[in-house]
């Protein structure tokens, strides 16, 4: 029988053996660092303020991070919500639980709570889930999801949240009509905002946008030439795997001579549902923007020959090349593994590859990768009507 405490505890004791091993225990292990786990801010151009002292450096970087953004809903400071770090703090199992925002962390969420047996409601004021995905992809991701009897309403409008015999009461407008649900839980998905509030950037000369983030340039320089930012701080891709990245190339500009940029049409994402979602490159719109035409393609799982093999019908992959060249421009995956898939569609995209190149390369049968290759092939037949393995 499923034990929703034990799990959070697992949790609990994985996260602490990973920050210890991963973080902390790098870190005083370096010569020459200094590790003080205070609150800090800027008190000067080249100064830092943390536990009563003062710090000077000729360069500083800026690496603070984001937190979950709320919205003004009226009544939201009235009653308890959520968000991505105290919702794994429960202690025991929400029977409902209301997700706000649709992105891949409110998905991700309402999948894994659906699996514990927790009634989910997902609300996404866009037309479709994944605002920022290919919409066929999370057209194709909804389904699965409302397969497994998750509840999705697109294109709504949030008007209040109230409590109501204990429950809390989300009051909502879609096309039109008012409607409301009750729910033991609500949990925010609605975004991030910066962690620059109380850092008195201002007496550096650091700058930030309207949102709070910081301003830099594409060397993560700031309008203080000698303070660097990175990460979700500075709102570019807020991926994990961006932030190291960025502080990588952060911290060496500032070290050296700033030449280090970071091209995020060549990063790729997932979100980490069953089925997987990720991405690279350029979705249709974007192309459309920077070419006024599109060259695309989507198939469907029914005829990768793994999926066949297995009795998998979730899934789809479309790809965006360029209209003349034919080099490959974007790739989406709703797919089992598609995580790992995607890592084929990111060496294309990045060295540009054409997808005489991909139908050129020899494929593992019968994997899901696969679906790459029979999506570049789709550009030049009708793979509906092709068997395995032919070119």
């Amino acid at each position: 029988m499923f034990d929703f405490k034990a799990a959070i505890k697992e949790k609990d004791r994985m996260v602490e053996k990973a920050r210890k091993q991963n973080y902390t225990r790098v870190l005083k292990n370096l010569k020459g660092v200094i590790l003080l786990e205070e609150r800090a801010r800027l008190a000067g151009p080249n100064q830092v303020e943390a536990a009563g002292q003062t710090y000077e450096a000729d360069k500083i970087l800026i690496a603070v991070g984001a937190s979950t953004k709320s919205l003004p809903i009226p009544g939201l400071d009235k009653v308890r919500w959520l968000n991505n770090i105290s919702a794994m703090q429960l202690q025991s199992l929400p029977a409902s639980m209301v997700i706000i925002g649709g992105g891949p962390l409110g998905l991700e969420f309402a999948q894994m709570f659906a699996h514990f047996g927790t009634k989910v409601t997902v609300l996404e004021a866009m037309p479709h889930i994944l605002p920022r995905h290919e919409p066929k992809i999370a057209e194709e991701l909804q389904r699965c999801l409302e397969g497994e009897g998750i509840s999705i309403y697109t294109g709504v409008r949030v008007e209040k949240v109230t409590e109501r015999n204990g429950k809390k009461v989300i009051s909502f407008q879609k096309d039109g009509s008012a409607q409301e649900i009750e729910s033991d839980e609500v949990l925010l998905a609605t975004g991030i905002k910066p962690n620059t509030a109380d850092l008195e950037l201002e007496k550096a000369g650091v700058k930030v946008d309207k949102n709070g983030f910081i301003q830099v340039n594409q060397y993560y320089q700031t309008d203080n030439p000698n303070i660097f930012a990175a990460g979700d701080c500075v709102g570019k891709m807020p991926l994990e795997t961006v932030a190291a990245k960025e502080g990588s190339l952060a911290t060496e500009n500032a070290l050296t001579i700033p030449v280090r940029t970071m091209n995020y049409d060549h990063v790729p994402s997932a979100v980490f549902t069953n089925p997987q979602v990720a991405s690279v490159g350029l979705t249709e719109e974007e192309e459309m923007r920077r070419f006024n035409r599109c060259l695309c393609r989507l198939i469907y799982m029914d005829i990768v020959p793994r999926a066949l093999a297995v009795s998998e019908k979730r899934g789809a992959y479309k790809m965006a090349i360029h209209p003349t060249s034919h080099k490959i421009l974007g790739v989406h995956i709703v797919a089992p593994d598609a995580a790992d898939q995607i890592h084929e569609a990111t060496l294309a995209v990045k060295l540009g590859l054409t997808i005489d190149d991909i139908i050129d390369t020899v494929h593992v049968f019968p994997t899901f990768s696969e679906g790459i290759k029979r999506m570049a092939q789709a550009f030049l037949r009708d793979v509906s009507k092709m068997s395995c393995c032919v070119e």
